[in-house]
């Protein structure tokens, strides 16, 4: 790439990013209620984001060959557990992450 169109990319980044930042704010008003189906998403899409993770970081793992899926499983389970006791979605991501690379670079 040339120094034109790295700046041309960077500026396009920089103005999608503030774009879908300040959308919401100039389409919905504080002075007017939240329609319902933003709120129905707000509420059910955090879990299927969740669950589509959890898809995604599975779709390969052999359950039957070797030690393959142990690690993801005692990382799921300590996910699962971070959330059952803490209830904090950031938490429950970042200690399952946490936990699956320590058993990756550790045991496995």
């Amino acid at each position: 790439m040339t120094f034109t169109q790295e700046v041309i990319t960077i500026g396009l980044c920089v103005l999608g990013t503030m774009a879908t930042r300040f959308l919401p704010f100039l389409v919905f008003s504080s002075r007017k209620p939240t329609p319902p189906l933003v709120q129905y998403l707000g509420k059910a899409l955090p879990s299927a984001i969740f669950g589509m993770l959890v898809i995604y970081c599975l779709k390969d793992v052999s359950f039957v060959s070797g030690s393959r899926g142990i690690p993801e499983l005692i990382a799921i389970a300590a996910t699962a557990a971070l959330h059952l006791w803490k209830r904090q979605m950031l938490l429950s991501i970042a200690g399952g992450t946490a936990c699956y690379m320590l058993l990756l670079n550790l045991f496995f």
